[in-house]
């Protein structure tokens, strides 16, 4: 019914494939929003199981699914909730090589970065840009929020190497300060990866998305959303 979205749009929701990667306080609520609004086919990457922990900020999930895979988990849910949604759950963690070869087998529309782990995010980067895949990435942190996005299907596309250059040694260590050494407030989660959902939706139909090489940065306290316009980093490692 909306005149922004129509039949076409909806078809075009239909016949797209969206790749996850996360499934925990920002996986669970895009996951959920993308499903409902009748994505095509859904891919589902994480490698954790279910702790009690998770569940103030983990929404896809329940007590009696303690120690199952996140993904496997989730997939259940999301086809509880569409069973016309196609769902493939990857009970795995996203390394370079599998995702490079996963992106390079199948077409999707767009990826969303869920995760809480800067080296993976950074690889996701690196990947989606190499293959000219969409990307919509962001955090949480306490009640700070972060969502950007990156088209490369474009050649002048900044990247997220340009706004937080890696680190000259990497480590499979997670950033120092995040859900599990930090905390955060679960509605926050929710708000910015209902936001991802948002942007993913309104790439797939053609729609403007504000956080298309914008940074947006929001404080859960005040509710105060700012945002900082980004170019391509002649000195970045990826695409400068």
């Amino acid at each position: 019914m909306l005149p922004q979205i129509g039949e076409t749009g909806q078809e075009k929701l239909g016949s797209a494939r969206v790749l996850i990667i996360g499934l925990g306080g920002l996986g669970s609520p895009a996951a959920l929003y993308l499903a409902a609004a009748g994505i095509g086919e859904l891919h589902l990457v994480d490698g954790d199981q279910v702790d009690i922990s998770n569940l103030q900020r983990q929404v896809l999930y329940k007590t009696n699914h303690r120690d199952k895979d996140k993904a496997v988990v989730a997939a259940q849910q999301l086809t509880a909730t569409n069973p016309e949604v196609r769902v493939h759950a990857h009970s795995r963690m996203a390394d370079e090589a599998w995702l490079s070869a996963l992106l390079s087998e199948q077409n999707f529309d767009v990826v969303l970065d869920c995760t809480d782990n800067l080296n993976i995010r950074h690889i996701i980067n690196r990947v989606c840009r190499a293959q000219k895949v969409a990307v919509v990435m962001a955090s949480v942190r306490g009640f700070s929020g972060q969502l950007v996005s990156f088209d490369f299907r474009s050649s002048d596309s900044p990247c997220y190497a340009c706004l937080f250059p890696p680190a000259g040694e990497t480590t499979d260590l997670p950033e120092a300060e995040n859900c599990a050494t930090v905390g955060v407030i679960g509605p926050a989660l929710g708000m910015i990866g209902s936001a991802q959902a948002l942007e993913a939706i309104k790439s797939i139909v053609g729609l403007p998305f504000t956080s298309l090489n914008q940074l947006q940065l929001f404080e859960a306290g005040s509710l105060e959303w700012r945002s900082l316009g980004l170019s391509q980093n002649s000195t970045c490692p990826v695409c400068g």
